[in-house]
């Protein structure tokens, strides 16, 4: 059967149209992106709620994403949607606890607010981390695995999909800034979650319904919950170690905050992450599911299924018709270009604020405008320049690459926690927090990469397997826990910071937090979402 037709096609061409005229408004509407840097980086502080969720939510949710949700879901079940539940937590903690602060300080990125808080040296660290780790890692992952996805569906040239992809993307980026990019990812979340949508009923139906698909897996398919000593899911992990990394994610990262910082006031960025926290319920049931669906047909014999992160493109290609092939393709494309949109215009967001601007602090708001078209074009170039090299790298390294984060993020999360929380900590503590953090990380990721027999060095080669066998998420939390005991040691041994300096950049009570009634609403709705997350954590319970 053919896999891609032209009304699947014709499908795709529909979808381009519309993001590229979702982006024409998004920019239009905010006409001030053609002028100062507040309107092409944060579309004028002018979005609201509806907008910012879909584009908290878009952001994150990339095509490798997808598939990989789906394939871990067809190799172990409903396990991995533990993360995705988890960012129901730390939106609300974002939304409650982090944005009345960010929206205080009135700051354009998150390493302006550790040069608020403690010095211009963590601004710094901060920035280079970021931008070194978007290019490396969250660019060139998109991209390739969002290509292979596409010429594996429609059976386009490898070369000239991801090009097609990065000029498209680039362009409306580069143009519209934040506001173009926030719009059309308002439409891309829709696209997606109705491919996805489409998959899951169809799969459903073709295994007999829940039922069937309960009667089909092995139960433990089912159990959001594992052993201390699973090599992937620990239930220890989950708790410990995972909230430090999406609070980092969450709460820290340009790439996400940057959509809350949009927001016209309080009350819009505040319920925009909690209409973000909502929309992070829904991959368990449309994108992980849909991977155990892949496995189950695959064991009664109704698909062929190769590897598990083949789940997903193969469900695509044997089980929806054409048409539908190509609104799931479109979704795929949406996913896609949603990260890569995201990340050209938060990486250009720092490169001109926190480097451009610093060493050119005298810059008009015309020429910061101009410097962030050309950090996104400069991103685009890179990406090309990087494309011939992409598919001789191997998944692996990929997986390590993108290791690097959860390895570098701990002493992040540990300094914006404590640097909101504690008056006493000071920028001594957190340069030190942040620089040994990063040692200990950097460590373990390049003893993971060597993979080198250390037997032969007697207890110290022991002792360095040891370390390098601690599961990720085990070693998140303890890396953390080693960067608060820096940062509380190294402040205590040096001068308190100016408290009026960071009065305005710290948690108290009681916290402004917009308008009461709808604060109620808020609150109400954030009861409702812990109600949901609750019932799912006992329902999966397997």
């Amino acid at each position: 059967m053919e896999a891609f037709s032209m009304l699947d096609g014709l499908v795709v061409a529909l979808y381009l149209a519309a993001i590229a005229l979702a982006a024409w408004y998004g920019a239009h509407r905010h006409r001030e992106a053609e002028q100062t840097a507040a309107g092409y980086f944060l579309a004028g502080r002018g979005i609201g709620w509806v907008v910012i969720g879909t584009a908290l939510f878009a952001t994150n949710i990339g095509s490798e994403h997808l598939v990989g949700l789906a394939g871990s879901g067809a190799k172990g079940g409903v396990a991995v949607a533990q993360f995705e539940l988890l960012a129901t937590l730390l939106l609300l903690l974002l939304g409650w606890l982090f944005v009345p602060l960010y929206l205080k300080s009135g700051v354009f990125t998150m390493p302006e607010f550790l040069e608020r808080r403690y010095s211009s040296g963590a601004r710094w660290y901060l920035a280079i981390v970021s931008i070194i780790s978007y290019v490396l890692t969250k660019i060139s992952v998109t991209l390739t695995a969002g290509s292979i996805i596409i010429h594996t569906l429609t059976g386009w040239n490898f070369f000239w999909s991801s090009a097609a992809i990065l000029l498209f993307t680039g362009t409306y980026t580069a143009l519209g800034g934040l506001a173009a990019v926030a719009y059309s990812d308002f439409l891309q979340t829709v696209i997606f979650l109705a491919g996805s949508l489409a998959v899951t009923i169809i799969g459903l139906n073709k295994i007999g319904g829940w039922h069937g698909l309960y009667q089909t897996v092995e139960p433990g398919f089912f159990s959001l919950w594992k052993p201390a000593n699973h090599p992937d899911f620990p239930w220890t992990g989950i708790l410990l170690g995972a909230p430090i990394l999406g609070m980092w994610y969450w709460c820290t990262d340009q790439f996400i905050v940057q959509r809350v910082l949009s927001g016209k006031n309080l009350e819009n960025a505040r319920r925009g992450a909690i209409f973000g926290a909502y929309l992070k319920l829904l991959p368990l049931f449309l994108f992980v599911i849909p991977g155990i669906i892949a496995y189950a047909l695959a064991k009664t014999g109704q698909i062929q299924l190769g590897a598990p992160d083949q789940a997903l493109p193969t469900l695509v290609k044997t089980i929806l018709p054409h048409g539908l092939r190509g609104l799931v393709a479109a979704g795929l494309l949406a996913a896609l270009m949603s990260s890569l949109a995201g990340v050209f215009n938060s990486c250009a967001t720092l490169m001109t604020w926190d480097v451009y601007k610093r060493l050119r602090p005298d810059a008009s708001q015309a020429t910061l405008v101009w410097v962030g078209r050309a950090s996104t074009v400069l991103l685009v170039a890179l990406a090309f320049l990087w494309m011939p090299f992409m598919k001789g790298i191997s998944a692996q390294l990929y997986q390590y690459l993108q290791s690097v984060q959860a390895y570098i993020s701990p002493p992040i999360a540990a300094v914006f926690l404590l640097g909101i929380l504690h008056r006493r900590v000071n920028a001594t503590g957190a340069m030190l927090a942040l620089l040994l953090g990063f040692v200990l990380g950097a460590s373990r990721l390049v003893l993971e990469l060597i993979k080198t027999d250390l037997s032969g060095l007697g207890g110290l080669g022991t002792l360095l397997q040891w370390y390098t066998g601690i599961n990720f998420l085990h070693f998140a939390f303890l890396l953390f826990v080693f960067s608060v005991a820096v940062l509380f040691l190294g402040s205590l041994a040096t001068p308190a910071p100016d408290a009026a300096k960071i009065a305005d950049l710290m948690f108290r009570r009681p916290l402004a937090l917009g308008k009461p009634a709808w604060v109620q609403q808020d609150i109400m709705l954030s009861i409702v979402l812990l109600g949901l997350l609750a019932g799912i954590w006992l329902v999966f319970t397997g």
